[in-house]
């Protein structure tokens, strides 16, 4: 969903559209995790973590899709509207993981929700420039 939010709205800015239509009303809440901290994860799980229970990696924080698009809307620089068209479905109310076995071994993720979508954007403007055509 991320990728494809940056990719609309980075379009939209360069097409100077009037508004972006999202589906559904942006009530639903998603959690989103940085790669790097996924890694960082990964790492220090192998490292520390030796139980035989299951452990949720996330960051225990979650957003509403409108508040992403907001937040994506203003890293990305478009200055148009966004609509949010009702009449499609908004999927899940909510997609949170329980990360408190996480939590309580030590490990806490290192990049919020604005700085990683600024790195993402970035790294997808550097790589469109790479791109020939």
């Amino acid at each position: 969903m991320l990728p494809a939010m940056i990719r609309r709205f980075h379009e939209a800015k360069l097409a100077d559209a009037p508004t972006v239509v999202s589906w559904g009303t942006g009530s639903p809440r998603r959690e989103f995790m940085h790669v790097d901290d996924l890694a960082r994860a990964c790492l220090f799980l192998l490292e520390r973590y030796d139980a035989p229970e299951p452990i949720n990696v996330g960051t225990g924080q979650d957003t509403t899709i409108r508040q992403l698009a907001e937040t994506v809307s203003a890293v990305v620089g478009y200055q148009g509207a966004l609509k949010w068209d009702a009449t499609k479905p908004d999927g899940t109310p909510r997609k949170l993981l329980d990360v408190s076995r996480l939590h309580g071994i030590g490990w806490r993720p290192e990049i919020d929700l604005e700085e990683g979508i600024r790195d993402t954007y970035r790294w997808y403007v550097r790589r469109l420039a790479d791109t020939p055509g």
